[in-house]
């Protein structure tokens, strides 16, 4: 119903039918909430779901926590909440040309980080470690804990009561494992379509600004890049372009049609996955013969090597993966200190620990700092001469 200029909730989603593909997940047809809300007024169901999440504290934890320099380093390094925002801009035009839920694949990118733990995948990779015997620690299952369990703001249910989409598409590898629920609903073969936008933009979106951060930091040389296949067709795209482009601009130049470049071969090759397999339903996209969403067969190969070429010359560069092991190493020692005396750990973390069990208590409280409070903790626990463990 359309009151004067105000748009109604009922109005928007009426409107889908006309604006969303066949295969888009429909607001009205969403598998909802696990604990039942009265719909608002003015806001679709998963823009509400976006909003609860850009007004958590887990999100807002992301601008100190690692993407690939330990967090405060420099300013101008990618966080990852500079990452999340990055990419969700990405999964909005992604799902904006497909015709697909735009107000979905954006609250899943935005979510996608929430279970990240500080030091980025060397500190997940940790966790992972000293939680072996306990489960294991993932950061998507990470995250999903964090909207349903962690997040404190309602005083009827614990979590967000996110919507069944936005949490199945946290779990970014759980589909492809046969028989894989959530909530009792099939999770698979394939996820959402909005889901798998997400996950090619996350993809797509840290190998362009990976590559501006190694070069700012001077890990990657011109010499160097030039030599990939993949930047000389953003650098040919570049030319092509701009009649002139300066020195001191020239690298900015080139990544922006890097991502311009993987963005448009993604949408060319899914929209012609979509077409061969015609899909008249969500459910068709989750039980098509293979995954919509990808990067052409002809740029698969560029995209490995320009991804080994990352690892080889920025990730696992001295300079990166020392400071990144030390800070690991001290986060082990904060672990460990957290399970010899658990009451130094905060007062709603403790409350957790009849239910959650201490060592899930404490790898869920160390997985929600952020790099700067994991070593301010450090320091408080004079943690740093510790003999490891």
């Amino acid at each position: 119903m359309i009151r004067g200029m105000i748009v109604s909730r009922q109005a928007r989603d009426d409107a889908e039918s006309g604006l969303l593909a066949p295969y888009a997940v429909r607001t009205a047809a969403s598998l909802g909430r696990k604990c039942p809300e009265r719909r608002h007024d003015f806001r679709a169901e998963f823009q509400r779901d976006r909003d609860r999440i850009l007004h958590s504290r887990a999100f807002r934890r992301l601008e100190y926590k690692t993407q690939v320099f330990v967090s405060g380093n420099q300013d101008h390094y990618r966080t990852r909440l500079t990452h999340t925002i990055e990419m969700a801009a990405v999964s909005r035009t992604l799902a904006r040309a497909l015709r697909a839920n735009e107000d979905l694949a954006e609250a899943i990118a935005l979510a996608h980080d929430l279970g990240h733990s500080p030091f980025g995948h060397s500190g997940e990779r940790e966790l992972d470690k000293l939680m072996g015997a306990d489960g294991g620690f993932d950061h998507n299952v990470q995250g999903l804990r964090c909207v349903e369990l962690l997040e404190y703001r309602y005083p009827d249910y614990p979590g967000l009561n996110l919507s069944w989409e936005v949490r199945a598409g946290l779990l970014k590898h759980q589909a492809a494992q046969p028989g894989a629920q959530l909530d009792g609903h099939a999770l698979g073969p394939f996820h959402d379509l909005e889901a798998q936008i997400a996950d090619l933009a996350d993809d797509l979106t840290y190998l362009a600004h990976d590559a501006d951060d190694g070069f700012e930091a001077g890990l990657l040389t011109e010499p160097q890049l030039d030599a990939q296949p993949l930047w000389q067709m953003a650098a040919a795209n570049a030319r092509a372009e701009f009649a002139q482009i300066p020195d001191d601009r020239r690298i900015a130049i080139t990544v922006r049609c890097l991502l311009n470049l993987l963005v448009e071969d993604a949408l060319r090759t899914s929209s012609e996955r979509i077409e061969r397999h015609a899909p008249q339903s969500p459910a068709d996209v989750h039980h098509a013969p293979e995954m919509l969403l990808g990067v052409s067969a002809a740029l698969r190969p560029h995209l490995s090597a320009f991804k080994d070429f990352l690892f080889q010359h920025m990730y696992f560069h001295p300079s990166v993966k020392d400071a990144n092991d030390e800070a690991v190493r001290l986060m082990r020692r904060l672990f460990l200190h957290y399970l010899a005396h658990p009451e130094t750990m905060g007062a709603k973390a403790r409350a957790r620990v009849p239910a959650e069990g201490l060592r899930r208590t404490v790898c869920d409280y160390v997985a929600g700092m952020t790099d700067r409070y994991a070593l301010e903790e450090i320091k408080k626990f004079n943690l740093q001469g510790v003999p490891p463990s």
